[in-house]
């Protein structure tokens, strides 16, 4: 499930933003062969950056991934990235670069698969709360 964040000093009142969380999602997805819906994108603009001693248009990004990331794939998607940058917010290339962190599925806490686990081994909220019913406790 790659995470991608990115903070721009850029503002992004009246930008289609949208447009860049799908672009966004589109890349990492490609590259890294990973369905979109397993993608989350965030975007974060009027983030305080000074890049090379100048407070003009510039972005950082960090990508998480659990795997999918390697020097090929790096290259790939810092270029997808820094193109929809450039394009949309008028951020030159030079200034935009992107850390990848890989890393491994234990980190990482999904909230789907957290509940479906609680179901599957019969924790879920209902289960819990009949439970609680049929121990005469009906407050919670």
């Amino acid at each position: 499930m790659p995470c991608l964040t990115l903070s721009t000093n850029v503002n992004l009142d009246g930008v289609d933003t949208s447009a860049i969380l799908a672009e966004a999602t589109r890349v990492v997805a490609d590259v890294i062969d990973k369905p979109q819906n397993y993608v989350m994108v965030v975007l974060k603009g009027s983030v305080p950056i000074c890049f090379g001693g100048t407070e003009q248009p510039a972005a950082y990004g960090e990508l998480v991934s659990i795997g999918g990331v390697d020097p090929v794939t790096n290259k790939k998607i810092s270029s997808g990235i820094a193109t929809i940058l450039s394009k949309k917010l008028s951020i030159p290339k030079s200034r935009f670069f992107l850390l990848f962190f890989d890393t491994k599925a234990s980190t990482y806490f999904f909230f789907l698969v957290t509940v479906l686990v609680l179901i599957h081994s019969g924790l879920c909220t209902n289960c819990v709360k009949k439970s609680h019913i049929k121990n005469g406790d009906t407050n919670n």
